[in-house]
């Protein structure tokens, strides 16, 4: 049990260094679905990392793959992510995990390895699916046991919403890595070229491209939340906040004229409490 515990402390330890927003939603969780969260997103973040920070990053996702398989056959990998295999296996003997969609987040993954730019927005569409829907669906069985069907495409969209404004949050970062998520046909319909982006130019051209996908998301955003009174109360306010603090993002880059190239935007942990106190008010 001591073992369990462990392990649940470093996946919280890891959601709580890499994304504060998510851990401020999420906390409000009752104990036992928080801890299922934090294991949850540990995966996701190690997947994520071996992508964007690993020495060899092909063969460390295919051993990573390796490991899930094994994880499925009821045994718990060891090695450097040991911790997460043990929390995950424990959330799976109380939780009803769908196995597909943690396969999906790793071909989402996979993607970054092999794919920099896109042509349509629907492409970038189906990699936000993976890489961020996929999360959405994996966290239903532990936030919404009896409704996972009912809420299936609202998490969908919310997970499209967000990527989308991961996307648009950090445009200077991605091109950092060589990689361009803004779809080549809104780039060319509005005239803006891959030159223009690598200068950092912020002219009329780049905030339409902007605000074509923010618009995209606040769709998403909108449909999630409509959705929002499907989940029991105990999972509402967490899965409400996360849905309010990431859109906020994107109020946040406007205000800031769309300085996305050299600077990255954050919702202060102020805001965030503004935005808590409105939604239990």
């Amino acid at each position: 049990m001591a073992n369990i515990e462990n392990a649940y402390m470093q996946c919280e330890r890891v959601i709580k260094h890499h994304s504060k927003t998510f851990y401020k939603a999420f906390s409000l969780l009752p104990e036992k679905k928080k801890k299922a969260v934090w294991a949850v997103y540990a995966f996701c973040r190690i997947v994520d990392d071996i992508v964007d920070e690993g020495s060899s990053p092909q063969k460390e996702l295919a051993l990573f793959e390796e490991d899930f398989h094994l994880f499925l056959s009821g045994t718990i990998p060891q090695g450097e992510y040991h911790f997460m295999w043990l929390a995950l296996h424990d959330v799976s003997i109380h939780y009803n995990l769908q196995k597909d969609a943690f396969l999906d987040m790793i071909t989402g993954q996979r993607m970054d390895l092999v794919k920099t730019r896109y042509n349509t927005t629907d492409e970038v569409l189906t990699y936000s699916y993976h890489v961020a829907s996929s999360v959405g669906l994996m966290l239903l069985p532990i936030l919404a046991p009896q409704k996972i069907e009912a809420l299936r495409e609202g998490a969908i969209s919310l997970g499209l919403g967000m990527q989308l404004t991961n996307i648009l949050r950090d445009i200077g970062d991605d091109l950092g890595r060589n990689r361009i998520y803004l779809p080549k046909e809104l780039m060319d319909y509005y005239q803006y070229s891959e030159e223009d982006l690598r200068r950092g130019l912020v002219n009329s051209s780049f905030v339409k491209i902007w605000e074509h996908l923010a618009n995209e998301a606040e769709l998403h955003y909108q449909k999630a939340l409509k959705t929002m009174n499907e989940y029991p109360l105990s999972s509402r306010t967490p899965v409400k906040a996360s849905a309010l603090f990431y859109g906020e993002i994107l109020t946040k880059i406007r205000k800031k004229q769309y300085k996305v190239f050299n600077e990255k935007q954050y919702v202060s942990n102020e805001e965030k409490t503004i935005i808590l106190s409105k939604i239990s008010g």
